[in-house]
């Protein structure tokens, strides 16, 4: 691990290494890739199936693949805890609204910051799932 800032964190090309592992065990077990915006899809349907299940039934995208909980579903998750597993680890968890690095360019400025965190979140998820990913 190297030293950034006083605080130890993986190499990035040993956690790209890593990464490319898991796909290519993905691929090899299940024959699909993972991703993540499919579930995130998967997941308002959930949701909106809760309110109005007939709704949901009825549209395009999830009468062709059904809202449900998989295996992609669940990576998803295990990215969740993974990651807050693994900063806990590594000692460079901590709860800040604002990261210091925004702070440094742009202000400290919480509306802000979450405005463009939210268009950024949209802009990634447009791509994605216009890449049918």
């Amino acid at each position: 691990m190297e030293k950034l800032r006083n605080k130890e964190y993986w190499s990035p090309y040993l956690a790209g290494a890593f990464a490319g592992l898991v796909l290519v065990l993905s691929v090899w077990i299940t024959g699909k890739y993972f991703g993540a915006s499919t579930s995130f899809v998967r997941s308002a349907g959930l949701i909106e199936k809760i309110f109005s299940a007939e709704r949901v039934g009825q549209m395009e995208y999830f009468v062709k693949t059904t809202p449900k909980i998989d295996w992609q579903w669940m990576f998803v998750i295990g990215v969740l805890f993974g990651s807050l597993i693994a900063a806990k680890m590594s000692g460079t968890y901590k709860v800040q609204a604002v990261p210091e690095m925004w702070q440094e360019k742009f202000g400290s400025n919480i509306t802000l910051r979450g405005i463009v965190a939210f268009i950024g979140g949209i802009v990634a998820m447009f791509g994605a799932r216009l890449a049918d990913g």
